[in-house]
């Protein structure tokens, strides 16, 4: 028997719709890993810190912003630390020379906002920098421009502010690992969806 077109729209529409569906459950996941690291004491420290590999970390009361990103995806099983490394080492060329480096360096890379910004780049979704709240979904992750060379990385959660309009983040801007209003208390640089 041969499909009629409404079938075949049917199953078009399915083919679409779960890989949708799948990412927005991934995100509700990752934001919910994220809100529960708000529940730990964190100073913000941003030493550098020798830690094992893979799956290393630094002290769990020390951390900066892309720790809470690491940490989040971690409670998902997901290793940014190794991810990053390994695509670092085999297309080097491709990452920032911020630092002067020669080559990876396995306790810091996965560290740095653009090192992260690059890697989602090249193996997630980015989606357009918008002005816009209801383009910005639970999981997404958000990277900004502080002023001064200074970057920024947070995750949104599913929570909005008290006007029910803008997406509440989870970051770590000094103050340790919160929730906060802040989409656009800054200029947005970056905005990705990474599902491995």
């Amino acid at each position: 028997m041969i499909p009629t077109k409404k079938y075949l729209t049917v199953a078009v529409i399915l083919l679409f719709a779960l890989p949708l569906c799948a990412q927005h459950e991934f995100g509700l996941r990752l934001a919910k890993a994220a809100i529960g690291l708000t529940a730990r004491k964190v100073i913000y420290d941003p030493s550098y810190f020798a830690i094992p590999y893979p799956n290393g970390d630094v002290p769990p009361d020390r951390g900066v912003c892309t720790d809470v990103i690491i940490r989040a995806y971690r409670e998902l099983g997901i290793d940014l630390q190794q991810a990053v490394h390994e695509d670092m080492k085999n297309n080097f060329s491709a990452y920032p020379k911020n630092w002067g480096l020669r080559a990876t360096d396995k306790n810091i890379d996965h560290r740095r906002v653009p090192n992260l910004m690059m890697f989602f780049q090249r193996h997630g979704e980015t989606l357009k920098k918008s002005a816009a709240p209801d383009d910005y979904a639970a999981g997404d992750i958000v990277t900004w421009d502080l002023g001064n060379g200074i970057t920024h990385i947070g995750i949104v959660i599913d929570r909005t502010f008290e006007d029910h309009q803008r997406k509440l983040i989870v970051h770590n801007i000094g103050r340790g690992q919160e929730i906060a209003d802040c989409l656009f208390s800054f200029t947005i640089t970056g905005h990705y969806r990474y599902k491995p």
